[in-house]
């Protein structure tokens, strides 16, 4: 046979064979590089290394090499002398209730220093309570009748105010869930946009809650819409639509000075 005919009758068998095919070459220098890995300890000790460099540096100057041999695409901090793949990202998990308001970004708890500021706590007291003679007791408003009342009643009696204020009281209006509105006092203004709150009922088991925080989440910041802490999910509610403040200051009082 001619020679010519030879090789190529070879280079096609070998082919076919799959001992010099591309497929096969990436796995035999992978091969021949973790051979060399396992005996570079071994070369350390008959071949001699420079004056200048340790026993540390020389294996990993040579697990670094062969490793670039093996996977070329990899990487990895150089200290280690071998790489590896970077582990991918993880994108955050977006807050359902932060997501409704891109504009507003919710703050952790607590606010302020601890110190300064209570935990939220429950009381539950030995006779139910509900919130208009909660914040009745505690503001000394004499206003009666359901939560829904307090707004429209407190006109030329009270300061009503959209602004919040200590010892003041906070109406909600009604809403699918408040059918009856609801109130509450203030007792700290920690920012423009976070007051704490004392609060009956508010999970409709005439419990008490102290220390409640609530936010501002409206656009102009003038409270209008707020949300509620929930000490039981550790997280803010939905929005709430808000009546306003009504103080114990009385209008007329002006008169006389």
């Amino acid at each position: 046979m001619h020679p010519a005919h030879y090789l190529r009758a070879g280079n096609n068998a070998n082919c076919k064979a799959g001992i010099w095919g591309m497929g096969s070459f990436k796995p035999t220098i992978r091969a021949l590089a973790m051979a060399a890995a396992m005996v570079a300890p071994l070369a350390l000790l008959v071949a001699p290394a420079p004056a200048h460099a340790s026993i540390r540096d020389t294996v990993n100057d040579l697990l670094d090499k062969v490793a670039r041999i093996a996977d070329p695409a990899a990487t990895a901090p150089a200290e280690s002398g071998i790489r590896r793949p970077a582990a991918p990202l993880k994108a955050p998990e977006l807050d359902p209730f932060q997501s409704a308001l891109p504009d507003f970004n919710m703050p952790s708890l607590p606010s302020v220093a601890v110190a300064e500021l209570p935990e939220p706590s429950v009381e539950n007291p030995l006779k139910k309570m509900f919130c208009a003679e909660y914040a009745r007791m505690r503001s000394g408003l004499a206003m009666f009748g359901d939560a829904k009342y307090w707004w429209a009643r407190a006109q030329n009696l009270y300061a009503r105010a959209k602004a919040p204020a200590e010892n003041a009281v906070m109406v909600f209006k009604v809403t699918p869930r408040l059918k009856l509105g609801h109130v509450a006092v203030v007792t700290k203004i920690v920012s423009n946009r976070e007051i704490r709150v004392d609060q009956a009922n508010w999970q409709n088991h005439g419990e008490i809650d102290h220390s409640t925080p609530v936010l501002d989440v409206s656009k102009k910041n003038d409270w209008s819409q707020v949300r509620v802490w929930d000490i039981k999910s550790s997280q803010f509610g939905r929005v709430y639509p808000i009546s306003g403040f009504i103080s114990q200051d009385l209008i007329r009082q002006a008169d006389n000075e």
